[in-house]
């Protein structure tokens, strides 16, 4: 959006979104106008072919006009819009502002998202690598600090560095990567307490200075692209940061959800209000049939913390500014996909609508809600398509928090004859007839969110479980960066010490962990281990597509198997800490008569298929067969 030359003072300061794209399923787009007393322009007009002004709606802040246009038969090109707005004196002046609207570089059928054939590699762009170029103070954002021995300030973390690093993804075999929040996150220091982690977004439509521009955001995932690398782009619609310019001017009152705490607060996110109310961070209320008014209030309501004010996404003009927020990304930067954060929290109808909306738009695309519940009857109720809801959430992917747990569990744990150990892992994965799509539900052992899976200790062997299971299963694997290399860490104290910088992504560290050479013995054999089974992953069609089986874990024993054809994997689990046996004939189900011969994917070695198999105390063995 440019503003056309004019001797007098312009009124329009800021249009959102800066651009748009033709050929939209949906023609409509709404423009939101900034500017001192904007809101009373008597006109908006244009005269650009095949654009028509539907309506122009005027707020409660009179420093807000929403412009909603149609563009069903309008081409790529440079749109005038005329503005007929009074001055200080009264007097009407003419504003013109040139608004560029863009062809599409492709249809949305094909954009591809991730799937089952995709493993995720969760990283913080603050806490991964440094680049070159990377600047300490950035002119125009409020005074911020960078300290490394600080677990909650920045780090210095930026795009450039990640883009240096690409290679070392293509060398490990994950295909995908998600990153926290790459948008501006303008807001100041609260003690030992930062923005870094990029939840509290102060502007929907830039990327945070400090690690980088939209360009280089782009080209980062050009670059990702070429290397055949996705990428997924964590988005925010339950609430935004303090320091967002709509929260100083409410452009209406019911913009946010608890407007009144503003009040009470003076305008600043250092007190509380005697009405602030913070969410319990209970999900369940939202589906819950008996669930009290007061409960689901402070779910759905509450702030998450005072500094992260609550979206009322009920607002029919909030939540389409941020539905076109999301399809602006997707279009400009060219992303694979959408991590939603916290997506119980907001309000469930308007956020279906947005999940419909983009699903008849990028049919092939996906996203991921962050659906933190143990429970799976509860997550499947939130996948597309489930008959456990009377709503359909047109959410694709789930998160996993079951196996997550059940896993952080069994760890600690023998596997008895009932429900110890990997029995809870048994005992979770039985109810996947609730998920309308089990291979649409995105599973991981640990993310920036809770304890490292190896807490503070280093059992490689307790890691290499998991994870065998993790990358086996019928479920997208997510990765949390440093799991290849042993990073731990627990939130005792806080959470940046699960937060940790990578090891040789900033200059002057000592230890690099990006090189084999940097790496240290234990770090080289858990980085080989999982670069093995990550590569052999691949494209790997009895992995992407079959059919999964599971047996009860017996003598300590838990078998989970994947057959597609002929072709046949098997992940066997010592759930003990002594040497075990399996037992082959309970498992002849599995095997065509020919079938005599198992093959380690990491070690290569050979196993008879009709011979009873000795475990070691919590082995882990992926069969191929």
């Amino acid at each position: 959006m440019t503003m056309h030359a004019a001797k007098q003072k312009q009124t329009i300061t800021r249009i959102d979104p800066t651009d748009w794209f033709v050929g939209m399923k949906n023609p409509e787009v709404q423009l939101m106008v900034y500017g001192k007393g904007i809101r009373d322009a008597q006109s908006v007009t244009t005269d650009f072919p095949g654009v028509v002004i539907d309506s122009l709606v005027r707020l409660d802040s009179p420093n807000y006009l929403l412009v909603y246009l149609n563009l069903k038969d309008a081409k790529p090109g440079t749109m005038k819009l005329t503005f007929q707005v009074k001055n200080e004196k009264g007097k009407v002046k003419s504003e013109v502002v040139n608004y560029q609207l863009k062809q599409r570089e492709m249809g949305g059928d094909k954009r591809n998202g991730f799937d089952i054939s995709d493993v995720l590699y969760l990283l913080m762009p603050d806490r991964f690598a440094q680049g070159a170029n990377h600047q300490a103070q950035m002119k125009g954002l409020r005074t911020y600090k960078e300290d490394r021995n600080a677990p909650s300030l920045r780090h210095g973390g930026d795009l450039e560095g990640l883009q240096q690093h690409l290679d070392y993804f293509n060398e490990l075999g994950v295909t995908a990567l998600w990153f926290t929040p790459i948008l501006e996150n303008d807001s100041p220091d609260h003690g030992q307490w930062s923005t870094y982690h990029g939840y509290a977004c102060t502007d929907y439509y830039h990327v945070d200075p400090r690690f980088g521009t939209n360009e280089q955001y782009r080209q980062l995932i050009d670059a990702c692209h070429q290397k055949g690398l996705k990428v997924v782009m964590d988005m925010i619609f339950n609430h935004c940061g303090f320091e967002h310019p709509w929260v100083a001017d409410l452009p209406s009152k019911d913009w946010l959800n608890l407007p009144e705490w503003l009040e009470q607060s003076g305008g600043t996110s250092d007190s509380r209000g005697t009405d602030f109310l913070q969410t319990s961070y209970k999900l369940t209320p939202v589906l819950d049939p008996y669930a009290s008014e007061v409960d689901m209030k402070e779910t759905t309501e509450g702030w998450f913390v005072s500094t992260m004010p609550d979206l009322n996404q009920n607002n029919p003009h909030l939540m389409r500014y941020l539905i076109q927020n999301s399809k602006w990304w997707i279009e400009t930067a060219g992303i694979d996909g959408i991590r939603m954060d916290t997506y119980p929290y907001a309000f469930r109808k308007p956020m279906a609508a947005w999940m419909k909306e983009l699903d008849e738009e990028y049919p092939n695309f996906n996203t991921v809600g962050e659906t933190w519940v143990t429970e799976p009857a509860y997550t499947a109720a939130w996948q597309k398509d489930s008959k456990l809801s009377d709503e359909n959430s047109y959410l694709k992917t789930v998160m996993d928090f079951s196996f997550q747990e059940k896993l952080d569990s069994a760890k600690h744990e023998i596997t008895d004859g009932w429900w110890r150990g990997m029995n809870r892992l048994y005992n979770s994965f039985c109810y996947d007839y609730l998920y309308p799509n089990p291979s649409s539900v995105m599973a991981f052992l640990d993310n920036h969110d809770t304890d490292r899976f190896l807490g503070d200790g280093q059992d490689i062997t307790a890691l290499k479980q998991g994870l065998a299971l993790l990358l086996t299963v019928r479920r997208i694997p997510q990765l949390y960066y440093g799991t290849e290399i042993m990073m731990n860490g627990t939130k005792a104290v806080t959470d940046g010490h699960v937060r940790k910088d990578f090891p040789g992504g900033f200059p002057g560290d000592e230890h690099n962990a990006f090189t084999r050479e940097g790496r240290t013995k234990i770090e080289n054999e858990m980085f080989d281990w999982m670069s093995k089974v990550l590569h052999w992953r691949q494209g790997n069609e009895t992995i992407i597509r079959g059919y999964q089986t599971q047996f009860i874990p017996y003598k300590g024993v838990y078998v989970i198997a994947r057959r597609w054809h002929r072709h046949g994997v098997i992940t066997i689990i010592n759930g003990t800490r002594r040497n075990a046996t399996m037992e082959m004939k309970r498992y002849a189900e599995l095997f065509d008569p020919d079938q005599t011969v198992g093959e380690d994917i990491v070690t290569g070695r050979k196993y008879s298929l009709r011979e009873d198999l000795p475990l070691s105390p919590r082995q882990a063995l992926i069969l191929e067969y």
